[in-house]
């Protein structure tokens, strides 16, 4: 009760002070001053704009996060019996999917583990490779190589305890048909499966490597975790027996199904790079699109005169790619408690929740971060996990694309088709942009359905181990809100206009979540930038921003990390503020040319990934202007704007060097220097020779008309949205991929 309580006086206090800043510095001055000095004009309603939507998304932090306070003090969690015995009689069909892009065959097989480990029957996981098929690089070829080695690795370990839990599975079946109670070696033997399976798991965790927290977490947390659980299920079995109690054949039955749904999973991988037919746009979207579109189809290959090819077949040899009920679609990095299928799929089945498109839990970052940078960004997306459980409570809920489990049918509602080369694509998640989850969560509630954060974390992700990890996923992050916007904006509109106005608290905090990255970065340049008048700057604006600052210092003490992480965070975010700015003009330059871009990737250097130089390059000059500013505000006696100044210029530096490494950034430096004067060298593959005349084979499949020359400088069939790519060319598919 007192948090909420202090919750709520954090707003009004915010909310008073930023009044009274206006009422009290703002008119007053400019009462003083007069109208007719329009520099001070300008410079005031300047000032007071840009820390109006300073103090606006601060307003929305603290009302995101007092509706997350509200959540977690109502929430319920349903008894596992009753889940068990839902299941018991409906059992919705999931399918897994999970995009990997030239990920660590180690790092992919946690997250198809964590995935095969669920207690959810019948699920089929199908890992979508999207790797050039023939990389040139041996590097490349051997990680290939092991994720393509993993189904078949996975489904080989779990086999075992599969085959003996699914034979007892049948006694306790049949002993549940005929009702009543179980006989006391019926008990005894279930509680010695689940001490098997206990052991079983406990030697996994033995086994598996531990070379980062990513690893602890899965040892500890996903393979010892559900190695505890059954052995206090057999604990509580081995209670019952020792006290004669009646325990139903039914509850037994269920138990039982327990063990065989854990080790029960069909394991699968795809890769759409192997057939020209289908989409090759660089993006995570159309690699979850080009399979979804196959579903429920028989398809076969076919090896044509452009290569290989997917076409829709009703030949026994077929390969058949059920449907699905949901979808649930994880990022290779990421790992999933026990339950997150079987409590997000039994929320979604429940009654009243049939237009409830996408359930998650948005990821948490696996503890023991080894670095300051991976644990200042773990806390960052910690903190995000509190936001987004307030924006579900003012049904303001976006997907978040690193896990969700996805309901089928509203994917096929808001599914864009489009033909290329002749041949159909289907868009279900939208590519436009390169936050491919925040677009379609406009869409989904643009065609009448909802999205729910579950209040509890029960999926964890990894953090960027090093700046220049951080700077791709964050200028990720960056990039596209402000196209996504509009979009939003005329759906409120209409919403509107037939009567359904839309709330203003989901209003502010959709439109703070896709744009506050670009306001707040303008906004920082600015007053990093500009020699503001030090009469703006009064305690009482401060005093607005204090509980922002305190309620985040607080939540990160509730989270497990220091109160003064909040300033840390604040010069994570000073270092951050060029990638921010890149990402913004990169999504005005994609609304002005109507492009897309692809997934950014920066060469590995030692272990790590080499930062932009103009990145880091930004950081030093935020640092040297904002001592150079501070010096010219001493000589003006310009105070406040002093104190401002050097805050920022000394965080600025902490963060360079405790994030970034000196010696680090100065290499990236220099790797940068070399690249901009670099000569790109001859491309081997282009020749000047003259175009020979089509063969019989050529004219075969594309006909008398088609273009001369070599079969490999024909456009292909249907590659949508990226430039035609030569048969043998990897450097052009290594672009697209």
């Amino acid at each position: 009760m007192s948090a909420t309580w202090l919750g709520g006086l954090a707003i009004v206090a915010t909310v008073v002070a930023y009044l009274a800043y206006l009422a009290f510095t703002v008119v007053a001055q400019l009462i003083d001053q007069g109208l007719q000095n329009s520099r001070y004009v300008g410079e005031t309603l300047l000032y007071v704009v840009l820390m109006g939507f300073l103090i606006f998304s601060s307003f929305l932090y603290l009302l995101a996060r007092q509706g997350a306070l509200f959540r977690s003090r109502t929430h319920v969690r349903v008894p596992r019996a009753e889940i068990d015995a839902f299941m018991a009689d409906t059992r919705p069909s999931l399918t897994v999917l999970v995009p990997s892009y030239c990920e660590n065959p180690e790092v992919v097989r946690s997250t198809l583990l964590s995935a095969a480990l669920q207690e959810y029957p019948g699920m089929r996981l199908v890992l979508l490779l999207d790797d050039p098929p023939t990389p040139s690089d041996p590097a490349a070829a051997a990680g290939l190589a092991g994720c393509r080695a993993l189904p078949e690795d996975l489904e080989t370990l779990l086999a075992v305890p599969y085959e003996r839990f699914s034979t007892a599975q049948r006694t306790y079946e049949a002993a549940a048909r005929d009702g009543g109670a179980s006989t006391p070696d019926q008990v005894r033997t279930l509680a010695l499966h689940f001490v098997w399976a206990g052991e079983w798991l406990r030697d996994q965790q033995a086994a598996a490597p531990r070379t980062s927290n990513a690893d602890d977490f899965l040892a500890d947390e996903v393979l010892g975790g559900l190695a505890a659980d059954f052995e206090i299920t057999a604990g509580a079995l081995f209670g019952a027996l020792d006290q004669g109690a009646a325990v139903p054949a039914e509850r037994l039955s269920q138990l039982c199904r327990r063990l065989v749904w854990t080790f029960e999973a069909q394991i699968s991988s795809f890769e759409r790079k192997a057939y020209l037919n289908l989409p090759h746009d660089a993006n995570k979207a159309m690699n979850l699109n080009a399979y979804i579109a196959l579903m429920g189809h028989s398809v076969r290959s076919v090896d044509t005169e452009i290569g290989r090819v997917l076409r829709d077949s009703d030949a026994p040899d077929a390969l058949a790619i059920p449907d699905s009920d949901y979808l649930l679609t994880l990022d290779a990095d990421s790992v999933l408690l026990r339950e997150y299928c079987l409590r997000l799929v039994h929320h979604l089945e429940q009654p009243g929740n049939a237009r409830v498109a996408v359930a998650q839990t948005p990821y948490s970052a696996f503890r023991g971060a080894s670095t300051r940078l991976e644990r200042i960004a773990a806390a960052t997306t910690d903190i995000q996990h509190i936001v987004h459980q307030g924006l579900t409570y003012y049904d303001a809920t976006f997907w978040v694309g690193a896990n969700a489990v996805i309901r089928k049918v509203a994917l096929d509602d808001i599914v864009e088709t489009s033909y290329v080369g002749g041949q159909e694509v289907r868009r279900y998640v939208q590519d436009r942009t390169v936050i491919e989850d925040t677009e379609s969560s406009i869409d989904l509630i643009a065609h009448g359905w909802s999205l729910y954060n579950y209040p509890e974390r029960l999926s964890y992700s990894a953090t960027p181990p090093d700046y220049g990890s951080l700077v791709v996923q964050r200028a990720r992050w960056a990039n596209g809100g402000l196209i996504i916007a509009p979009k939003f904006w005329h759906y409120a509109r209409r919403e509107r206009k037939a009567g359904h106005r839309v709330r203003l608290a989901s209003r502010a905090l959709r439109l703070n979540y896709m744009a506050s990255i670009a306001w707040a970065s303008f906004g920082l340049l600015f007053l990093l930038a500009f020699p503001f008048d030090d009469k703006l700057l009064s305690p009482i604006i401060v005093a607005a921003a204090v509980p922002y600052f305190l309620a985040m210092a607080y939540d990160f003490h509730r989270l497990g990390y220091k109160r003064s992480d909040v300033f840390r965070v604040y010069a994570f975010n000073l270092v951050l503020l060029p990638v921010n700015l890149a990402g913004t003009l990169k999504s005005m330059q994609q609304a002005a040319s109507k492009s897309k871009i692809a997934f950014a990737r920066t060469p590995k250097i030692a272990d790590r990934t080499a930062a932009p130089a103009l990145h880091i390059l930004a950081a030093y000059a935020i640092t040297a202007f904002s001592f150079y500013t501070l010096a010219n505000d001493i000589q003006a006696g310009n105070w406040s704007h002093a104190v401002f100044a050097s805050f920022n210029g000394v965080l600025t530096l902490y963060a360079i060097v405790a994030f970034m490494g000196f010696r680090n950034s100065i290499v990236d430096i220099w790797l940068g220097m070399l690249h901009w004067v670099r000569v790109p060298a001859k491309d081997p593959m282009r020749t000047d020779a003259p175009a020979a005349g089509p063969d019989w084979r050529s004219v075969l499949y594309f006909g008398p008309d088609q273009p001369t020359g070599p079969v490999g400088d024909r456009p292909q069939v249907a590659v949508s949205g990226t430039p035609p790519v030569r048969r043998g060319d990897t450097r052009s598919r290594q672009r697209n991929g």
